[in-house]
């Protein structure tokens, strides 16, 4: 805080602090008001409240202010006051930080507990704030980049005359909100007339509806057209049901779907703290034949379990296939440094789950998609062979071993490269005392002004005619300093290959051999003459 002539008094004389003076505390009753300590005179300097609010479990806390005056300052760092949405001063459930005269939103919490702080420094006192906050047993305003409801009471029977509205968005995120029901039972009737679950696309009933659902058949995946969406559950006087769990999430930071063979995404507010009770996911859905190499730039999350060594709370998950049904290629927790994880398969599906508290700086990744070839050799030549369709768009002179003079070739569906040892730039190397051939394949995805080369290592054994290929740039070469051998990508599902090409042999071991065979046979009918002579 500067001195006090570089900031405006509100008052001549000095507020100093009445000894013994007291503020904050647990707030438990239904219903409440609290205030700011002098409240409506001048709050005193250096001055630090803690109001936790708590409720009954199950239900939420919705928070409003009826007045609001503390010092200004661009970053709120004189006096300011602090909404959290939990117990703990923890980054990841701040709600938000506030001072001068703009009150804050009115605020719903996530779970029963609900903190507010306010401090104040040794300079400039004004009137403070006025605050007013009751439990609500279902519906509210719900801000956050995600977040799930229920229906009251649940998983028991919900009350009969039970009308619950949750407003969702309208926190400064700007993409459309998906909505998930994981569990529905609620009385069924024609035109669920009696107990339903009407969802409308914006923050008031008066937007358009996305439907009407009761019965026992989850309702299906709801996405809105703008970021806010209305959900209004209500029950007759008789005959009820076990209700709902559903979870939402916003697009944009919190959900993604990708299609281009490369590209970059970050947790939610990334290098900051993450939000807490998060559940974001990110697609990766490449052509067909593809696989998805994932490179972790950045990581840090809650750590594991001390319980169990698990990743219990916080940690993001990765699962082929692109659904969580299928097969899980990893989950991590913690600050580590990871190697990079290639898919099985042309999709990839990334979640990250955060609980109610301490968050991290989260994560930052980079992916790129391993284009399907297959690569051999002979004692002489290098064979490369990868599908038209994989690569489609791509001109043949966009794809060349060494230099643009050995281009690819179109035979076929196939871009095929056959070149010899001596040619495009290739060179013997020695490699765990092993003489071996490398040269670099070059795929040129680059459109515009904007370059993007993709650049493949290929490598052939000829004693032992083995041949492999490594990814070593992609998404960004100074970053892929750990390639990995993609031998085993790059098998081919469902691409019929041209096995005597895939196969082909150097001529000149198939003629030497032939010599033998036959130098073999003649000394053998040299044999049988003599001795029948």
């Amino acid at each position: 805080t500067p001195s006090p002539s570089s900031e405006t008094s509100s008052s001549s004389h000095l507020l100093l602090c009445p000894p013994g003076i007291k503020c904050g505390g647990v707030l438990s009753a239904p219903s409440g008001n609290f205030s700011s300590p002098n409240f409506p005179g001048l709050y005193p300097y250096e001055t630090e409240c803690t109001w936790l609010i708590v409720v009954a479990e199950g239900s939420s806390v919705l928070l409003s202010f009826s007045h609001f005056e503390l010092e200004y300052h661009a970053a709120c760092a004189y006096d300011y006051l602090q909404v959290y949405n939990g117990a703990s001063r923890d980054q990841g459930n701040l709600l938000g930080t506030f001072c001068g005269h703009s009150p804050p939103p009115p605020f719903s919490s996530a779970w029963h507990v609900m903190a507010v702080i306010f401090r104040s420094d040794r300079h400039v006192a004004k009137h403070g704030f006025a605050a007013a906050y009751r439990k609500d047993a279902c519906g509210g305003q719900l801000t956050g980049l995600s977040g799930e409801i229920t229906s009251p009471r649940y998983p028991e029977s919900y009350p009969n005359d039970a009308e619950c509205r949750w407003s969702i968005g309208g926190a400064g995120g700007g993409g459309p909100l998906t909505l998930v029901f994981t569990d529905f039972q609620v009385e069924g009737g024609q035109g669920c007339g009696f107990d339903y679950v009407a969802l409308f696309d914006g923050p008031t009933a008066a937007a358009p509806s996305l439907g009407r659902y009761c019965g026992s058949a989850r309702p299906p995946r709801t996405v809105s057209s703008a970021p806010h969406l209305l959900v209004i559950f209500k029950s007759d006087f008789n005959i009820g049901g076990r209700g709902f769990k559903a979870h939402f999430y916003s697009a944009g930071e919190c959900q993604e779907v990708f299609t281009t063979i490369k590209g970059n995404f970050s947790s939610p507010r990334y290098p900051n703290f993450y939000p807490n009770n998060l559940k974001c996911q990110w697609s990766i859905q490449l052509p067909l034949g593809y696989r998805i190499k994932v490179f972790f730039l950045d990581m840090e999350l809650e750590g594991r379990s001390s319980l169990t060594g698990g990743c219990d709370y916080d940690h993001l998950s990765a699962f082929d296939s692109g659904a969580e049904n299928g097969s899980l290629l990893g989950q991590w927790c913690g600050r580590e440094s990871l190697a990079p994880v290639t898919s099985h398969s042309n999709q990839l599906l990334l979640i990250l789950h955060t609980d109610r508290n301490t968050a991290k700086r989260g994560f930052s990744i980079a992916y790129v998609g391993v284009v399907p070839m297959n690569v051999s050799c002979t004692r002489t030549d290098f064979h490369i062979q990868i599908p038209v369709q994989s690569l489609a768009g791509l001109e043949r002179n966009r794809i060349y071993l060494g230099s643009p003079s050995c281009a690819a070739q179109v035979v076929g569906s196939t871009f095929k490269i056959h070149t010899r040892f001596d040619t495009c730039s290739t060179e013997s190397q020695k490699r765990n005392n092993t003489s071996v051939i490398v040269s670099t394949l070059y795929i040129d995805f680059s459109a515009g002004e904007q370059e993007d080369i993709h650049q493949y290592e290929v490598q052939c054994e000829p004693k032992r005619k083995e041949a492999s290929v490594t990814l070593i740039a992609g998404p960004d070469s100074s970053r892929l300093s750990q390639a990995e051998n993609l031998v085993d990508a790059q098998q081919w599902e469902g691409e019929e290959m041209d096995i005597r090409e895939v196969k082909s042999q150097d001529t000149s071991d198939i003629v030497f051999i032939s010599i033998c065979i036959l130098a073999g046979l003649l000394m053998v009918i040299a044999v049988v003459g003599l001795v029948l002579l």
